[in-house]
Order: C-alpha cells, then sequence, then structure tokens
C-alpha cells in the first residue's frame, strides 16, 4: 500500500502492527475541490481550447479515453485566462442542462427534476401486500461473496432475515421469525422475516451478503453455503437446500466449531432485468408481495419463471429509445467504465452503401 511502510517506519512500527494498531492509514490528503486544481505545464502542453473552452488534446478513434471523461480533455479555459482540471464532465463544468441527455433522445430530462420509478409509493397497492423489497442493502460485517471464507465475519453474521417495518407486519398478520413467501414479476422467494422499527413503513430489506449456495458438496465456501438442488420443467426453474450450513473437517480446526445453519436466501435469481433507460444500469429495486409462506414451502426455496422474465426484460426494453445520438454515439464517453475500449467501441457502425 503506497505510504504504508514509511508511516509505519516513522510510528517504529512495522506495517502490519501499524494496522493493527490504527487500522487505517492515509494516502492523500489533497483530494477536495480537485476541480478547481490549475493544470500544470505537462497537462497544458498541446491542448487547445474548444468553443467551450474546454482544453482538449488531439484524438483519434484509436485513442483510449480514461476511466471518467473523455479522451483528450485535460480541463477548463476560464473567462479569466485561467486552467483548471474542472469536473469531469463533456463541458468540464457542473452541468444543469446535460447536453448529453439531450443529444440522446431525452430532452425532457435534461436539467433537473423528478423521474417517477417503477416502485414508486402511488404504484403500490398496500392493501394486497405489495411494498418496496431494497435488495441493495447489507449488514456492514459482510461484503458480496468476498467474505465468504472470513470466518469470524460469519460467527457474527449468520443469519438471513427481512427486514419488515413493525407495522406493516402488524397489518399483514406476520411477526419475527415467521415464514413469509415473497413474489416478485417473474417468481418467488421463501424468508424469515424480523419486524422492527428500524426501516420505514412501506420498504422490505433482505442484505445480500448471503443467500450462497453450491450444488456438490466440496465446492465452494462451506462456511457459509448451504447444499442444493435446482430442477426445471417448461421454463420454471426451482431452487431448494438440501442441507443447511454445517460443521465441516478441514485444516482449520474452527470448520468443526460452526454453530449456525442459514445460508440465506438467493434473492437476485427472482429479480428481472431492469435495464434503465437512461443509464442502462440494472434498476434493482424490485416491488413486491408479501404474505405468509405457502403449504410445502421451505426457507431460502427460490422459483422463476424464465418466459415472464423474457417478457419483463421485453417490457423494460421497449421504455428506451433508440440510438445512437447526433454524433454516431452508442453511449456517452465520458461515463465512467471499469475498463473503457477505444473511442471507436462508443461510435455505431455507419449503414452499408446500397450496391
Amino acid at each position: 500500500m503506497p505510504g504504508l511502510p514509511k508511516k509505519a517506519a516513522e510510528a517504529g512500527l512495522t506495517p502490519l502492527a501499524y494496522m493493527r494498531r490504527f487500522g487505517v492509514v492515509e494516502l492523500d490528503e489533497e483530494l477536495y475541490r480537485l476541480d478547481e486544481r490549475p493544470l500544470t505545464d505537462a497537462e497544458l502542453a498541446g491542448a487547445e481550447p474548444d468553443e467551450q473552452g474546454v482544453l482538449r488534446k488531439p484524438v483519434t478513434l484509436e485513442s483510449v479515453p480514461p476511466l471518467i471523461g473523455e479522451a483528450g480533455s485535460v480541463g477548463v479555459r476560464h473567462s479569466d485566462g485561467s486552467a483548471t482540471v474542472g469536473w469531469l464532465t463533456p463541458s468540464r463544468r457542473l452541468e444543469i442542462y446535460s447536453t448529453a441527455m439531450a443529444d440522446f433522445g431525452w430532452p425532457e430530462h435534461a436539467t433537473p427534476g423528478y423521474i417517477e420509478s417503477h416502485v414508486s409509493h402511488k404504484s403500490l397497492d398496500l392493501d394486497a401486500g405489495e411494498l418496496v423489497l431494497m435488495p441493495t442493502f447489507r449488514l456492514p460485517t459482510l461484503v458480496h461473496t468476498r467474505s465468504g471464507n472470513a470466518k469470524y465475519l460469519n460467527e457474527i453474521s449468520n443469519s438471513h432475515p427481512m427486514w419488515v417495518n413493525a407495522t406493516d407486519a402488524e397489518r399483514l398478520g406476520i411477526g419475527t421469525g415467521d415464514l413469509v413467501r415473497v413474489t416478485t414479476e417473474i417468481g418467488h422467494f421463501v424468508a424469515r422475516i424480523w419486524a422492527t422499527q428500524a426501516i420505514r413503513p412501506g420498504v422490505t430489506a433482505l442484505s445480500h451478503h448471503m443467500g450462497r449456495w453450491r450444488l456438490h458438496e466440496q465446492a465452494g465456501s462451506r462456511w457459509v453455503t448451504g447444499l442444493a438442488d435446482i430442477s426445471h420443467d417448461d421454463g420454471i426453474w426451482r431452487l431448494r437446500y438440501k442441507r443447511p450450513v454445517a460443521p465441516f473437517s478441514s485444516a482449520d480446526p474452527d470448520s468443526s466449531r460452526i454453530n449456525w445453519e442459514d445460508p440465506g436466501v438467493h434473492q437476485n435469481l427472482a429479480f428481472a432485468v431492469h435495464p434503465d433507460p437512461w443509464s442502462g444500469a440494472h434498476c434493482w429495486h424490485q416491488k413486491i408481495r408479501l404474505e405468509h409462506a405457502h403449504p410445502g414451502d421451505e426457507s431460502g426455496d427460490v422459483v422463476v419463471d424464465t418466459r415472464r422474465a423474457r417478457e419483463v426484460y421485453r417490457e423494460w426494453l421497449a421504455g428506451t429509445r433508440p440510438g445512437p445520438n447526433t454524433s454516431g454515439q452508442r453511449r456517452p464517453e465520458f461515463l465512467m467504465r471499469p475498463v473503457k475500449p477505444r473511442r471507436s467501441a462508443f461510435r455505431a457502425a455507419p449503414p452499408e452503401s446500397s450496391s
């Protein structure tokens, strides 16, 4: 870790001892208002301002944009002659009006405003048991699959209750520990609830750190996974646990001391693909119906209708508007992307000329 060995040595500690004592290490203290940082001579070299004052260096379609921002864009020249980094938008300014939104066919959303979501409160039928599920919620002790082998963290957090507001629970006739069926657009899953005032009415939450399963005895982390079976018939897929989390023999003697059983429920399987028409990102929040578990339901069950999943996906696609934009781009170049391709990949292929 950059800077850690030096800081540890100054404190008379090893890097590991430093982290054990302090828990954190400061990497940089100059991270605020980077938009106001003056450009260096090296950054300015070869850059010319465009009609908006954006300082750009020459690029080609084979140039690769940075993680955030446009290829060749280094900053902005202000009216007083100064040059700073600016913001990482196309104009290098904090934009109240987004030319990108307008150019990609959404002029009505080019300025900030309210966009009603697919889980807005007025779209819910509370009397029918409809609620909003936040599957992006998680307990702070576990992180995705990266903590699957962290035995001490799993010893702390090893149950997977669905958080339900106590008022909603009373209205629906359910209580803490009850098994419930959670119905989505494309299927359902079965979980146990925790009735609490720690979540607002109309909203439920199920941490995404659990619900891990394996199909084979020795596959995956046995600290957290249940042994499961998957079956399907005519487009209907079912997952059910055959055996919960249990002690097992390994080189780590603590594996024989596991005293928890709940692997949780893999809720994501029951979510349809919701491609956001504006960003392309997946819209995770779900409108669900909550009711008592049906006869035969077991904790952790997941049932999905893949045919319905396809229908929902196409319904969401129907809400999009076709590209490319006025410049032939398939998507904005400046938006953050973990690994950006060459600029040519952002362009739609020109139509083939007729012979």
